[in-house]
């Protein structure tokens, strides 16, 4: 089996050079197609058991906190910065809602335009680094990209023409602090594309007008039915999609195009999953000029559009709340090394404190966190869907790599190298069976991991109704299954990794499959192994 483009696999030590924050969604039990962008299925059983610690013996982990303390305080004033801000108080009356956007769609559908006209018009960007980038963009002859240099920052990136890592960017509007994460659109980078998605509160889906760019990106082999299927798979519940370069000559804010994208794209999303009357939100746009963005279109432009502007909808849109006393959870997207051991993610569940005891799993390892970052403020403490950056003592940067969870020491994090799975088949390579044997490289949360399917458990029909459960006959396990097909399966890596049920912990628990840079797969954990125990 060929690698993956730009993946690590997590047995390496990781880049330190990604920019993104970990983000998840919170809908609980939404396995079927109209919820989670799955086929309908009952959900399996599970073990209520699986959600006790993971350590074998968790009161040694809390003896060995004891010592952690005694070996901190004396170091505490080597690894704090003088200069740093005095922390804030974490206020949740007085403190704006966080929600991380993740910006999907095909190659050149305006993406990093988008994103960088946002960033201006909310005022992160000034006039004269404005003049900087339209000088530059045509100095390499591209003009109109201009924009997109606010979000593509390396050289790589502005020569081509093409974003390849996720850029992340801020800005805020009346009640909200969001956090732009810009993911690749070309089809070589889409484990960047899901590093982005997994981390994302909602999706705004970028669509190009231009004739014969929707087209490209709608039809087999373009990025845009991928991106949505994954985005719908990773959590992103909500979804806005904005017809972009409706100004464009082959457009000019024809109303017939961009009906004519929305009647396309809205049985598509529904068979994905998305529930379009609820949870989608058309819009047409313009991203290198900013029309209906910050303010609504004026009737010159556009005499037929009638609705909200894109920041409008964004500062509407609800999405469930997190329980910021549950049980600490926060992927590790980065790490490095400044005066400490400084590690990268977004608060899933619980909320952590200055001066907390945790543990860093799976390789148990107890730490103290000494200081707490939100942006670039320093905070007493973090909630649910923060993301943040936490410096720890009782670690080294080397022996914490992408992937590995900061842990609640009473409750800490599942920690297995197999599990079972419900899984659907999207579109195996060449027509080739789903089988015992079949190797493929496994996306859950910020986890890059080789896997092997050990076992097919049972073939589930989806077909069959709720009432006829009673009448379901004992089925013998499949020996294969092929495309479209849902399957009860045992996954196992090579090296340990931190997952949970999905019926617990939805964020940790979904998961897709790649296989030669496609997506083969999608799936959900249903089962863990007994406690005290990584397998089967």
């Amino acid at each position: 089996m060929e690698p993956e483009p730009m993946v690590e696999i997590n047995s390496h030590p990781p880049s330190t050079t990604v920019a993104v924050e970990a983000v998840g969604n919170d809908d609980e039990g939404d396995w079927s197609r109209d919820d989670d962008g799955v086929a309908v299925t009952e959900p399996m059983q599970t073990e209520t058991e699986t959600i006790t610690p993971a350590a074998q013996d968790v009161k040694e982990i809390e003896a060995g906190v004891q010592s952690l303390e005694v070996g901190t305080k004396g170091k505490v004033k080597e690894v704090v910065h003088v200069e740093e801000p005095e922390a804030e108080e974490y206020n949740e009356e007085n403190k704006k809602r966080h929600l991380n956007v993740v910006f999907i769609g095909h190659v050149d559908a305006g993406k990093s335009t988008t994103g960088g006209q946002i960033l201006f018009l909310s005022g992160q960007v000034d006039d004269r680094t404005i003049q900087k980038y339209e000088k530059e963009a045509k100095e390499k002859s591209r003009e109109s990209w201009y924009m997109a240099y606010i979000m593509d920052t390396n050289e790589e990136e502005r020569v081509k023409g093409k974003t390849v890592e996720v850029g992340r960017a801020h800005f805020e509007t009346e009640t909200t602090r969001f956090t732009i994460l810009d993911a690749p659109g070309h089809k070589s980078y889409v484990p960047n594309m899901i590093s982005g998605a997994s981390q994302a509160d909602i999706g705004v889906l970028v669509i190009s007008a231009r004739k014969g760019e929707f087209e490209t990106g709608y039809e087999k082999g373009g990025q845009t039915r991928e991106h949505v299927l994954l985005a719908k798979t990773l959590g992103v519940a909500k979804l806005v999609v904005v017809v972009n370069k409706m100004d464009d000559p082959t457009v000019n804010w024809a109303k017939s195009r961009y009906d004519e994208i929305e009647s396309k794209m809205s049985p598509f999303l529904k068979t994905s999953g998305y529930n379009v009357k609820k949870d989608v939100q058309f819009l047409p746009i313009s991203g290198l000029m900013g029309s209906n963005m910050k303010d609504r279109l004026d009737k010159e432009t556009c005499s037929w559009w009638d609705g909200p502007c894109l920041f409008e909808v964004l500062d509407k849109i609800e999405v469930p709340l997190r329980d910021p006393k549950g049980p600490v959870r926060m992927p590790i997207i980065d790490k490095y090394k400044d005066m400490g051991t400084i590690v990268m993610g977004k608060i899933e569940s619980g909320s952590i404190k200055k001066g907390d005891n945790l543990l860093v799993m799976p390789n148990k390892a107890n730490v103290k966190v000494l200081s707490v970052y939100c942006d670039e403020n320093e905070v007493i403490i973090a909630g649910p869907a923060e993301n943040v950056r936490v410096k720890l003592s009782g670690i080294e940067e080397e022996d914490v790599l992408c992937g590995f969870v900061l842990s609640s020491i009473s409750n800490p994090v599942t920690a297995v190298s197999e599990f079972h799975a419900q899984l659907q088949i999207l579109e195996l390579l060449d027509n080739a069976i789903f089988t015992a044997g079949y190797n493929a490289v496994l996306h859950i949360h910020s986890v890059v991991e080789e896997c092997e399917i050990v076992e097919l458990i049972e073939e589930i029909d989806t077909k069959r109704k709720k009432d006829d459960s009673k009448k379901k006959k004992p089925k013998r396990k499949p020996l294969f299954v092929k495309n479209g097909a849902v399957v009860v399966c045992r996954v196992q890596v090579n090296n340990l990794i931190c997952i949970e049920n999905f019926s617990v912990f939805p964020q940790l628990g979904r998961f897709t499959l790649r296989s030669e840079g496609k997506t083969v797969a999608v799936g959900k954990v249903v089962k863990l192994p007994s406690p005290g125990s990584s397998t089967f």
